[in-house]
C-alpha cells in the first residue's frame, strides 16, 4: 500500500496526515501519542475512525498538527484520519459517514466587532 495524505480543520486547528500500513504507531509532532495527548477522552477521540473499522494495528500515522486548542486539535485529527481511511478504501465510507467522522464542523471564533467589547455583547445601557 501507497502512503495517503489527508487534512482536517476544527475551528484554528489543521491536521495533516500522513498514512501507512504499519502496526498502529501515532505520532503527533514527532512526539508520541500518548504524551501529546494525555487525557484519555481525546485519544479516545482521536482513534474513533479507526476503532469503527477495526483497523487500529494496520496503519501508522504521522501527523502534523498546529493551532487551535487539544479539543479541536484532537477532533481535527479525527476529520483527517477519517478522509484518509476513505481514499484508502471507498469502502469505508458509508460507516465512517453514518458517525459523523466525515462532517466537517465549520464553527469558529466570530471576530470581535469595533465599538462592542465581544463579538456581539454590548457596552451597559442606562437610560437616565
Amino acid at each position: 500500500m501507497q502512503t495517503v495524505n489527508a487534512i482536517g480543520r476544527r475551528k484554528a486547528a489543521i491536521a495533516r496526515v500522513i498514512v501507512k500500513s504499519g502496526s498502529g504507531k501515532i505520532t503527533i509532532n514527532k512526539r508520541e501519542f500518548e504524551n501529546y495527548f494525555p487525557s484519555t477522552i481525546l485519544q479516545y477521540v482521536v482513534r474513533q475512525p479507526l476503532n469503527k473499522l477495526e483497523a487500529t494495528d494496520k496503519f501508522d500515522i504521522n501527523v502534523n498538527l498546529c493551532g487551535g486548542g487539544y479539543k479541536g486539535q484532537a477532533e481535527a485529527l479525527r476529520l483527517a484520519i477519517a478522509r484518509a481511511l476513505v481514499k484508502i478504501d471507498e469502502t469505508n465510507k458509508p460507516a465512517l459517514k453514518a458517525e459523523g467522522f466525515l462532517t466537517r464542523d465549520a464553527r469558529i471564533v466570530e471576530r470581535k466587532k469595533p465599538g462592542r467589547p465581544k463579538a456581539r455583547k454590548r457596552f451597559q445601557f442606562s437610560k437616565r
